[in-house]
This record gives structure tokens, C-alpha cells and sequence, in this order.
């Protein structure tokens, strides 16, 4: 399989009895469906997310991708707690893609995120 964002391959990540792919390179994660949500309530999950959050940001900018499993494109998801972590899901079959450092931060809801869902911008 091949990062949808910078096309490096990418490795299979176990935790958990979850296999998630990591791309090698810029260090994405593609979930497949509901397993970012099952990993979400796993505690030590996040330490798959092993990328720089800079380095992600810098990749959240490319969001017309096509999905690493089935090549449809992948339409941009906003998480409804956490408005400042956009992700992409592919509509067919459901798997998520997240950039480094976004598995990290969306695993950890703070007061702060509160705070910042009042003042980040709306996405379009």
C-alpha cells in the first residue's frame, strides 16, 4: 500500500490486535474503519503516532487524496470534538487517514480543546 499523501510506502503497526498501516516516510496512519475510534479508548494507543506534528500540519494542507485501499477520493472530516483535527475518510470503505501527530491529539481531549474549537476557523 502507498501513502495517499506523499506515495512512500507504507508498514503494517499492530497494537492492540489492531493493524493499522504507517507510511514510512512522512509517518501517516490509515485506519481502517472504526479502528481509530476502538484505539481511541486504548490506553498506550497513541504511541503508534510516531511522526512530527510539524511535519503533519505541513501534509494536512494536501486534502484531495484518493484512498489507499480502493483509490476513491477521500472526502475531509472535521471531528466534531475537536474541530481543529481534520482528517480524511474514504466514503466507500470507511477507512480514515491522519496525519502525523493528529492519531495523538485526537486520542487526548482537553479543557484546551474546548478553547480552541471556539476560535479555530471554519474549514471550507
Amino acid at each position: 500500500m502507498k501513502c495517499p499523501k506523499c506515495h512512500e510506502p507504507m508498514e503494517k503497526v499492530v497494537y492492540a490486535e489492531i493493524e493499522v498501516d504507517r507510511c514510512t516516510s512522512c509517518k501517516g496512519l490509515f485506519f481502517d474503519a472504526m479502528e481509530a475510534e476502538r484505539l481511541k479508548k486504548t490506553a498506550g494507543a497513541d504511541s503508534i503516532d510516531i511522526g512530527d506534528a510539524e511535519v503533519g500540519k505541513k501534509w494536512s494542507e494536501r486534502d484531495r487524496i484518493r484512498c489507499p485501499r480502493d483509490t476513491t477520493p477521500m472526502v475531509r472530516v472535521v471531528d466534531p470534538k475537536q474541530s481543529h483535527i481534520w482528517t480524511e475518510t474514504c466514503p466507500v470503505c470507511f477507512g480514515s487517514f491522519f496525519d502525523a501527530g493528529e492519531f495523538r491529539d485526537f486520542k487526548q481531549e482537553t479543557f484546551g480543546d474546548l478553547l480552541k474549537s471556539w476560535f479555530t476557523r471554519e474549514r471550507r
